[in-house]
């Protein structure tokens, strides 16, 4: 058996890595050797081990976290492990995608063309009437905020047949910053018709998702109208800006939290069809 097997210099010679790395990948459960001598404790591997330590090797030059480099290794076929990877590849490119965005975003305000960017938004005030909510509240980082966001308001609108039917649109109150390292809360709201029977449903339904009936005053908010493109992290924080910038040039001040308005379907909507209004109550 012994002839069989490679000792470690000549496995990373053919595998064409260092011993250093092959020992890592061992303590890292990625690559374990064929034997291991119990007296001088050196590491024996088989030939037939290359291919997958110079996997290892490729994978991890792609920055893969472990958990996924070992789900890729050890898949059944090639098929499914071509998968993995392109799965894998998927959420790298989103997530470069909205760094892009961010870094466009950033360039914009370093260069000073914040004036430049903020002018493609178009803003006025609108008055509201008074509105009994239905409410859903969670502290969230940005990451998991569209997914909280859908499920949250299809939870409401679902509770709404017992609380009188929808009278308005949904919106969404950030009562704190969200981002990467903010976490709110965040509040999905739903405007109902029957005040009793919302503060019935919400009785009933106790903490469990946080729920909470509350009457919002009529308010004028100062608004300004997105696409659906637009509503992407960190593309919708200009249109937060832009209406702050208004605000302060007319001379209004925020009386509440800012929040996002959503009046289209969602899912029905192109990326260049408007869908959500960013807004700020005023007085």
């Amino acid at each position: 058996m012994d002839e069989e097997l490679l000792g470690i210099g000549a496995f990373a010679a053919r595998a064409r890595l260092s011993a250093k790395a092959l020992r890592l990948y061992d303590r890292l459960g990625l690559l374990a050797p064929a034997r291991v001598d119990e007296v001088t404790g050196y590491r024996f591997y088989r030939a037939g081990q290359v291919e997958r330590a110079r996997t290892v090797a490729l994978l991890r030059q792609l920055d893969m976290p472990l958990a996924r480099i070992a789900e890729v290794v050890d898949a059944d076929d090639g098929a499914v492990a071509a998968g993995r990877l392109a799965a894998y590849w998927a959420d790298v490119e989103t997530r470069l995608a909205g760094q892009r965005a961010l870094a466009a975003y950033l360039r914009g305000r370093l260069s000073g063309r914040s004036s430049e960017m903020y002018g493609k938004f178009v803003v006025e005030t609108v008055d509201v009437p008074r509105q009994v909510l239905i409410t859903e509240t969670r502290h969230t980082l940005v990451d998991e905020l569209p997914a909280w966001i859908g499920s949250a308001l299809g939870r409401l609108e679902e509770a709404a047949s017992v609380c009188g039917g929808v009278a308005g649109m949904p919106f969404v109150a950030y009562h704190s910053e969200v981002s990467t390292e903010s976490d709110g809360p965040a509040e999905a709201c739903l405007p109902v018709a029957d005040e009793a029977a919302a503060r019935a449903w919400a009785e009933a339904r106790g903490r469990s998702w946080l729920t909470a009936v509350r009457v919002e005053p009529a308010r004028r908010l100062a608004r300004t109208r997105i696409t659906k493109a637009q509503v992407a992290h960190p593309q919708i924080l200009a249109a937060f800006e832009a209406v702050e910038r208004w605000m302060a040039a007319e001379g209004l001040t925020a009386a509440g939290p800012c929040r996002e308005v959503y009046f289209a379907d969602w899912d029905a909507a192109g990326a260049e069809d408007p869908v959500c209004d960013v807004a700020f109550p005023v007085r």
